[in-house]
């Protein structure tokens, strides 16, 4: 009985094994394919061609093209796994640990990150949907929740409006970027910055000198990268 169950299940263990295989093909062309042509907006002929499968399996396995660009995103960012490493780091710090983090990923794909940021800017594309999602806003607006519970930012600062600030800093950082006006080793030191800037007003007076010396130290590094 135990040997016929087994091999009652070993198809189906293929099965999904084939579909696991054929996600990872789509998502890697699909990658690829943003890369390469600077367009987030995949056409499924096309990425069903540069994965080797048939035109309706991309359709079966993820629905649509915004699934796809959402898998995408979650399969090249490793960010929470990176950013779960941080062990005692103080509210700020993870802060400003969480920006260095995503800024690595940024740089270190340049070509990917640019598309996907240009279909942000673009107020007509359905992707800028995916890229600013709840979750996105969720993770930041709790590590300034972390930060205003430790008494870091001043009681009257409202942790909602302040993350709206900083995330206007840090889209006109990455447009600059995406423009090419602002090159890879600015971007960090120029987004790191901005955010100190912000926080040190935001910041309760026990707090202010940490985030002082933060400005200091972004501010030398801008003058060395010129």
């Amino acid at each position: 009985m135990n040997r016929v169950a087994g091999m009652a299940s070993e198809p189906l263990s293929r099965r999904e094994a084939g579909k696991a295989e054929r996600r990872r093909l789509i998502i890697q062309a699909a990658r690829d394919l943003i890369r390469e042509t600077g367009n987030a907006g995949l056409s499924m002929r096309g990425l069903a061609a540069r994965a080797g499968v048939s035109l309706a399996t991309p359709y079966n396995l993820f629905g649509s093209k915004r699934a796809i660009v959402v898998a995408v995103l979650q399969d090249v960012r490793q960010f929470q796994e990176r950013f779960s490493t941080l062990q005692g780091a103080d509210p700020l710090e993870k802060i400003f640990a969480a920006l260095d983090i995503a800024i690595e990923f940024y740089i270190g794909d340049p070509s990917f990150y640019r598309t996907l940021w240009s279909a942000l800017f673009d107020a007509y594309d359905g992707v800028r949907g995916e890229i600013l999602n709840p979750k996105r806003d969720a993770f930041w607006r709790g590590l300034l929740l972390e930060a205003a519970r430790a008494g870091a930012i001043a009681p009257d600062v409202d942790p909602a409006l302040l993350l709206t600030q900083l995330e206007l800093l840090l889209r006109s950082v990455m447009f600059d970027w995406v423009v090419g006006e602002v090159s890879a080793a600015r971007l960090a030191p120029t987004a790191r910055y901005g955010y100190a800037l912000i926080l040190l007003g935001a910041a309760s007076p026990e707090w202010r000198g940490p985030l002082k010396a933060r400005v200091l130290e972004a501010q030398a590094l801008l003058r060395q990268v010129g």
